[in-house]
């Protein structure tokens, strides 16, 4: 069974940083692709990030360059960090694979991050 968990989320203040995991289990990890997705309250989810097989990363335009998203093949782990959060990021933060063969989605149950001071 397939079980992408989140953890890093939190209270910060604007201008703050945090980093964000996925822990990915019961799958290969490497050749799939995986993504940071958010949803703020009343608002639909987005895609944030995402890297696939080779290592090719996208990102969302208001990404900015305060985001990084990266992976550790041999740990099954997915990263997002960032920097300079501003309000606007106050989301609930998702993980999600995709896997190369037959695009299954994964969803984990996600991580809340709050950017108030």
């Amino acid at each position: 069974q397939v079980q992408l968990v989140e953890s890093g989320g939190g209270l910060v203040q604007p201008g703050g940083s945090l980093r964000l995991s996925c822990q990915a289990s019961g799958i290969f990890f490497s050749i799939n692709t995986v993504g940071w997705y958010r949803q703020a309250p009343g608002k639909q989810r987005e895609l944030v990030a995402r890297i696939i097989g080779n290592g090719r990363t996208d990102y969302a335009d208001f990404v900015r360059g305060r985001l990084t998203i990266s992976r550790d093949n041999a740990k099954n782990a997915a990263y997002l960090q960032m920097n300079s959060l501003e309000p606007e990021d106050t989301a609930l933060y998702c993980c999600n694979l995709k896997t190369a063969i037959y695009s299954l989605d994964y969803w984990g149950k996600g991580t809340l991050v709050t950017v108030s001071s």
